[in-house]
């Protein structure tokens, strides 16, 4: 098993989740999004900007040496400003970003399980996402109690109820 531990996401973690956010973007091979690029997009950034304002909270994965590897986070958009994976006001929406070389290790799903639990403890009932539909994060969203809600023709948005 990999050697990974978690830790809540905080205010000085913002640069890192925007590179897990390219890192989000660049889930296959054939895929490559540059940094600078990416957090250029205004649909892109929005995810990031600003972190850590009220409302947001998400969590990161250290390995041994304490170097991040990895983040998931959610944040609420306003309805006159949706984000991708938008569900309806008040409804949290979900990114989650693993360094290539730790995929497929469980960090993604362990990440995933944390901010599930912060997304209880703040009080949420459900939270969504954007996802492409080949992208294999998709399988690990399902595994986990994601449902889509919406087909688009190359993507998808999901949402899980939190019980």
């Amino acid at each position: 098993m990999a050697n990974f531990r978690l830790r809540k996401a905080t205010r000085s973690d913002a640069r890192f989740l925007g590179d897990m956010l390219v890192e989000a973007r660049n889930w296959a091979p054939s895929r490559s999004v540059v940094r600078v690029d990416a957090i250029a997009d205004p649909e892109v950034a929005r995810y990031i900007e600003g972190w850590k304002r009220p409302g947001d909270a998400g969590t990161v994965a250290v390995d041994g040496a304490g170097s991040p590897i990895g983040a998931c986070w959610y944040r609420i958009f306003p309805e006159h400003s949706p984000g991708s994976g938008f569900l309806e006001r008040g409804v949290p929406e979900l990114t989650l970003g693993v360094v290539s070389v730790w995929r497929a290790q469980g960090v993604g799903r362990q990440l995933l399980h944390a901010v599930l639990v912060q997304a209880r403890q703040q009080g949420h009932n459900r939270l969504s996402l954007h996802v492409d539909r080949a992208n294999f994060a998709s399988r690990l969203y399902l595994a986990e109690g994601f449902v889509p809600v919406i087909r688009r023709e190359t993507s998808l948005v999901m949402v899980r109820t939190l019980r």
